[in-house]
């Protein structure tokens, strides 16, 4: 988190320097060195003592210290906060004043509860939001198989062509067609992942203050990712079958649609395929560009999920957004733009420009796992596995919050979007959760008008994990309403 302190460090008796000095030493370097900025506010006496190791009356001295000298302050109810870097003044040379560097680039701090879900992540007992597939659904065979596939053809680990490499765009090329998109591999660019893919489009082809449409609730709000351009957000109404692109107006400044048309994330909705038509058939008029983000549009689990709109597109009016982040592993850092060849050699050279290319060695992998004929198996299995935890967690949210929440049943994807009572705090919720070592997703994380929402993943936990999560939620839910 941005506002909290850190201390992995303790005072060493043995040396002749009394140990509140040295505390008030490290604290003052800390400071100095822009670790710790000014606002900031320390732990309190007591966790500070066991955090250096030391009892209460020697922190208490190394603080009175640091206050006289106007390092730190106090306010009632605020705790003792860092005040200055006054010592600096009695250097020879004051040190960079990293604060108002901070504050001065392009990017903003991500949202206070996204750093949260961010730093608990790794941490959380039960997790019932996380984005991927859980690690008992993962192939570790298959891909161990092709790690040593794509070593025995390892002869360098250098830099690849600016677009990534030409045998894993071909084995996209095959792998789009069962979907209907007909491409080659000149339309095709390597990037490190979907959201490096939006920096990309934002940076390269975006103008300062372009609007950007997206559903009410969207996973585009819970990123920075446009802020360089500045974009404005604008919201669309949804129906069920997904977003009602006419509200877009046909003239205006720099504009652009951002979608999820197959298990939107957070809300799972999927866009008919007449709605799919219909909203290429208003781009192809308007001139609108789209941007089709398709992370989950191999995992339906009732049926096949409608064409995507890249497959139907004539123009060029899409650009389209693949990854393996969530069929298969986040950490291998690999996603897809399939777009006009000039749009995909523009977007190269920027990406040049930033990062020499995604990975080789999980390009590498990637295509044999791709080639490998058990691959579409795998596939086929986890729909299954998820087919199961979903029917857990409906089954659980039914029992524990049946009555009280709403919510649809997906039709694939990893999500349930879930819409408690306005009495209800979720942020209330997501806080006390924590504390029980449960991590949920609250909807104020995708815009503002989801407040009284969160975002449940039957992903990642197991179902006996998922529904014990659920149930410790669902006591914390029924604890504010009314009697």
């Amino acid at each position: 988190m941005q506002n909290e302190i850190e201390i992995n460090w303790q005072p060493d008796a043995s040396k002749p320097m009394p140990v509140y000095q040295q505390i008030i030493n490290y604290c003052v370097a800390r400071i100095q060195s822009g670790d710790w900025l000014i606002g900031q506010q320390l732990p309190a006496q007591r966790q500070l003592a066991k955090q250096f190791g030391v009892n209460r009356s020697t922190i208490s001295k190394a603080i009175a210290e640091l206050l006289a000298d106007g390092v730190l302050t106090t306010a009632f109810g605020g705790g003792t906060r860092i005040a200055s870097n006054s010592w600096s003044t009695m250097m020879t040379q004051s040190p960079v004043n990293w604060q108002d560097y901070m504050m001065s680039g392009e990017f903003e701090a991500n949202q206070p509860v996204i750093q949260q879900i961010n730093d608990f992540e790794d941490h959380a007992k039960i997790r019932l939001s996380t984005g991927e597939i859980g690690p008992d659904l993962f192939p570790k065979q298959l891909v161990q198989r092709a790690m040593v596939a794509a070593a025995e053809r390892i002869t360098n680990l250098n830099y690849l062509p600016p677009m990534g490499l030409d045998r894993l765009r071909e084995a996209l090329v095959t792998r789009l067609a069962k979907w209907g998109i007909t491409t080659t591999a000149d339309n095709i660019l390597i990037t490190s992942g979907s959201l490096q893919s939006l920096q990309l489009i934002a940076v390269s082809l975006l103008e300062q203050g372009a609007t950007v449409y997206t559903t009410p609730a969207s996973y585009l709000r819970s990123l920075r990712v446009l802020q360089s351009v500045h974009a404005q957000f604008k919201s669309l109404p949804v129906d069920t079958e997904g977003l009602q692109y006419w509200h877009i107006p046909a003239t205006g400044g720099q504009r652009l649609l951002y979608t999820i048309p197959t298990f939107d994330n957070p809300s799972s909705l999927v866009m008919s395929a007449q709605r799919r038509q219909d909203l290429l058939q208003f781009a192809k008029s308007h001139q609108l560009p789209i941007i089709e983000d398709t992370a989950y549009q191999e995992l339906w689990l009732d049926e096949r999920s409608p064409q995507p709109l890249k497959a139907l597109d004539d123009t060029g009016n899409v650009l389209y957004l693949g990854s393996i982040s969530k069929t298969l592993a986040p950490g291998m850092r690999i996603g897809w733009i399939v777009g006009p060849a000039s749009i995909i050699k523009r977007l190269s050279d920027v990406k040049m420009q930033t990062d020499y290319g995604a990975s080789s060695l999980s390009q590498l992998v990637l295509v044999e796992l791709l080639n490998d004929p058990n691959y579409d198996q795998y596939l086929t299995d986890l729909r299954a596995a998820l087919r199961q935890r979903r029917a857990n967690a409906i089954t659980t949210l039914q029992r524990e919050l049946g009555g009280i929440a709403k919510w649809q049943t997906p039709q694939g994807g990893f999500y349930i979007w879930v819409t408690l009572p306005e009495t209800v705090n979720v942020q209330q919720v997501f806080t006390e959760a924590a504390k029980q070592g449960i991590l949920v997703n609250p909807g104020s994380v995708y815009g503002a008008s989801a407040t009284h929402s969160l975002r449940l993943s039957y992903a990642y936990a197991t179902e006996t994990a998922f529904s014990q999560g659920l149930h410790q939620m669902a006591e914390l839910i029924k604890q504010q309403l009314p009697a």
